[in-house]
């Protein structure tokens, strides 16, 4: 019974500035679907600037059993062969781990004519449902059923299709992208997702051989035969690139932030403008973040790119702890986003929960709004406040990135637990916040 306790925990101890220099890592959100891309070739793809966090790791695990070799190197590379490929089989202890199992389904019926993955896994921010691109490989040709917690699914052949997506969806847009490639014919996408890590994937695609054209929110693919492998370099991930600028200008820092790609940052950083929080282009993709006089409230919409991203929302608002008046967060897209604010109100933060009125929920939310719980959909949050330490426990990514970001600022030690969630999207992330003068450690396994 003691095995259950044995989970890792970060202790961190507030009160020091975050300064110095710092380079971004890949994006998580790309490299995982690089690997899926694996299953589309027999020809080998070398990848650089890839993360080494437990969802690469992950993903490499779900493509191992269906016949793709992925070779991951300390140095930040990785060599994906799928010469292998034979299974069309998720396990189901794999597949609920992350999000990315569905996304097999396209290439396996793609190569192999069948697949069956289980139910998606991944941070628990809302139900996340699939059924929109569930519903595309349909009109793709494909026959799918529910069946004891997998997704069956079976073609004689892909072909193209005309596919509309009712709503913004990063997922659903990336695994049709990877089912059209090799289908018969011409597929079009329409209202396709913009983020930037769809189009770093179409890259990718298009270097292997594939057919892939955009223009704005429409996506048009153009089957192939085959494709050939591919040398490729993983963006840099605008996430990691927010919580450091945030860390930075929190703790009345000032920090280098090398791999900042500034027009994929736009809403960030007029939103900062409007906080009057402090920030300055070096060269390249180096932009520097430093401490502000006095930062200001704001009012934050999440919305699809390049709107302010949703991911940003909760270090977004532990910001905003630290500024003068009342600052207000609207999530859109997802449900279930706010798991953080129960942990920030432990260490002193005052922040109230209510609900926007809106005209229409059905057009202004992104999730199904038939399948909305009792959730209330945006927060305010009073400032500046003094945080203090606590016992905190990390719910998801994001917002265990803000939970650290919260101790920094905090008088006396914290102790936060569940950071496996973390480990899923920040490679080493108190040795860089250590090296950056952060006062945190990582104390393994056993009961404090």
């Amino acid at each position: 019974m003691w095995e259950n306790f044995k989970m890792d925990r970060l202790i961190v101890k507030g009160g020091n500035k975050i300064q110095g220099e710092i380079k971004v890592s890949g994006a998580k959100n790309v490299a995982m679907k690089v690997i899926l891309a694996g299953l589309l070739t027999d020809k080998p793809i070398y990848v650089e600037n890839v993360p080494l966090i437990s969802s690469i790791f992950g993903t490499a695990e779900i493509v191992k059993p269906l016949g793709v070799a992925v070779k991951l190197k300390e140095n930040h590379t990785m060599t994906i062969i799928g010469d292998g490929l034979k299974n069309h089989i998720v396990p189901l202890q794999l597949g609920g781990l992350y999000r990315t199992a569905t996304m097999v389904m396209g290439p396996l019926l793609s190569r192999l004519g069948k697949a069956t993955v289980p139910n998606p896994g991944g941070c628990r921010i809302g139900k996340r449902p699939i059924d929109r691109h569930i519903d595309g490989l349909k009109a793709m040709g494909a026959k799918i059923k529910y069946k004891n917690g997998f997704f069956v699914a079976e073609t004689n052949r892909l072909h193209g299709a005309k596919y509309r997506f009712t709503t913004n969806t990063h997922t659903g847009t990336e695994s049709l992208i990877l089912a059209a490639v090799l289908a018969d014919g011409e597929t079009v996408l329409e209202n396709a997702a913009e983020e930037p890590e769809v189009d770093d994937l179409i890259r990718l695609l298009n270097l292997m051989g594939a057919k892939i054209r955009r223009r704005k929110r429409v996506i048009a693919i153009s089957g192939v035969k085959k494709l050939d492998g591919a040398e490729f370099s993983v963006m840099p991930d605008r996430n990691e690139a927010v919580t450091f600028a945030i860390a930075a200008i929190a703790t009345k820092g000032d920090l280098i932030v090398d791999g900042t790609q500034r027009e994929y940052l736009k809403s960030f950083l007029e939103k900062l403008d409007e906080a009057c929080g402090r920030w300055e282009p070096i060269s390249g993709t180096k932009t520097r973040f430093f401490s502000s006089p006095q930062l200001k409230p704001t009012n934050v919409t999440t919305s699809p790119h390049p709107g302010f991203m949703t991911d940003w929302q909760a270090p977004w608002a532990l910001l905003m702890t630290q500024g003068g008046g009342i600052s207000t967060i609207h999530e859109t897209i997802y449900e279930d986003r706010f798991g953080y604010v129960s942990e920030l109100r432990k260490m002193g933060a005052k922040i109230d929960f209510f609900n926007p009125k809106v005209a229409s929920p059905q057009t202004t939310y992104n999730f199904n709004w038939k399948d909305k719980r009792n959730n209330l959909q945006a927060i305010k949050i009073y400032g500046p406040q003094n945080l203090h330490n606590a016992v905190i426990d990390v719910c998801d990514l994001r917002a265990g990135a803000t939970l650290i970001l919260s101790s920094l600022i905090a008088s006396g030690e914290s102790i936060i637990s569940g950071i496996e969630h973390i480990d899923r999207g920040y490679e080493d992330i108190e040795m860089r916040l250590s090296s950056l003068g952060a006062k945190i450690k990582r104390i393994k396994g056993d009961l404090l």
